[in-house]
């Protein structure tokens, strides 16, 4: 499948985020490895300041470099227009990048304007549930497109409890590049850990709001350690002076700073396959609105072979618990499906690859989208 492909991401907004990185870098390596030629474009949101895009985007393209991107990046400023010439050196521009057959929209805030300039478009939607929400209220202006797909596989179905804002979603899974997340031993006495950013804002849903942080979502389970012989690690962005590291602390978890274990892909990928598996809980939205979503950090540990132990957000034909990954729902059952993935631990890991290799091929989920879209 030889074509041009452009993936636009926001990541001059979040410099520093190794793992949310990995959801672009996924799909993009995804591509590439159909034997598509791949650009990296960047809309340079207006409250970055000029004197310090200079230092953003020759980080970014550091990051890029190790997976044969970093001369793919194109930036170009709100609307479309022309970065100054500083800002942006070394870099191509829209016209470069919008000579691609098809535009994959990654980041959902790219003005109409930009996608305007490609021959055809597709949407991936990483949010589900919220997006549609947030599109039906109005509060996520969205330019138009030329096809929809959503990680979530509730999204658009008849028993859907939120809208489809009126737009025919296609499910298409998160995705991980099985080339560059290959199975990794276990290293060393390795816990169950993940990587979350621990506050967010206030959500609404049928007139009822609701905080809808990574916090709010592990409320219930604060007391997990006391219930498991499993080891439990959390990497979060916590002040040394805040409340919650001390009450973490004294429950049995494990604490790292987010910063220390994802500033760049290689070090979450590194945190991620050092790991013995994943526990994590979603974030109250997914739980409330059942999307069936499962999150692009957990695709990662299932490619490197590390059982996923994380919470239900919704029916689901690829997650059978068992088979490298259990969801769970309350407290005991969370408890007890750690026992269980650690004590068949070789057989959870395989089938843990295995599900990857299924289900989350980013080869296989990106032709999917490429070829829909492309048609």
């Amino acid at each position: 499948m030889s074509r041009r492909v452009c993936v636009a991401s926001n990541m001059i907004a979040y410099p520093e985020g190794g793992g949310l990185m990995w959801v672009y870098l996924n799909w993009a390596l995804g591509v590439t490895s159909l034997g598509c030629e791949v650009k990296w474009l960047e809309e340079v949101p207006p409250n970055v300041p000029t004197d310090a895009l200079p230092d953003k985007i020759a980080r970014l393209r550091d990051r890029l470099a190790p997976y044969g991107l970093g001369d793919s990046l194109a930036v170009c400023s709100l609307g479309g227009g022309s970065l100054p010439l500083a800002a942006g050196e070394g870099c191509l521009d829209l016209e470069a990048a919008a000579e691609a057959d098809m535009l994959l929209d990654l980041s959902y805030g790219v003005s109409g304007d930009v996608v305007g300039r490609f021959p055809r478009s597709a949407l991936i939607d990483i949010d589900p549930g919220l997006t549609q929400i947030w599109i039906d209220s109005g509060s996520l202006p969205l330019a138009e497109h030329d096809a929809y797909f959503t990680t979530g596989e509730m999204v658009g179905k008849p028993s859907a409890r939120f809208p489809s804002a009126g737009i025919e979603w296609v499910h298409a899974a998160p995705c991980v590049s099985l080339e560059w997340w290959p199975p990794c031993p276990e290293v060393g006495e390795g816990a169950f850990t993940t990587v979350a950013h621990w506050y967010d804002g206030w959500e609404e849903f049928e007139g009822e709001p609701f905080l809808n942080g990574k916090r709010s979502g592990f409320l219930p389970f604060f007391d997990l350690p006391q219930w498991t012989d499993q080891p439990l690690e959390l990497a979060l962005d916590l002040d040394e002076e805040d409340e919650d590291r001390a009450m973490l602390l004294e429950r049995g978890w494990r604490l790292r700073e987010a910063a220390d274990v994802s500033a760049t892909p290689w070090d979450f990928q590194r945190y991620v396959q050092a790991s013995r598996g994943e526990f994590s809980c979603a974030k109250p939205a997914y739980v409330r609105l059942e999307t069936g979503w499962i999150s692009d950090r957990s695709v990662c540990y299932l490619a490197s072979g590390k059982p996923v132990v994380v919470q239900y957000t919704g029916p689901s034909h690829r997650l059978e618990d068992g088979a490298g990954a259990f969801r769970f729902r309350d407290l005991d059952e969370a408890a007890r499906f750690l026992e269980q993935a650690s004590n068949d631990y070789d057989e959870q890991s395989r089938l843990a690859r295995a599900l990857a290799e299924e289900h989350f091929d980013a080869s296989k989920v990106a032709r999917g989208v490429l070829e829909r879209t492309l048609a």
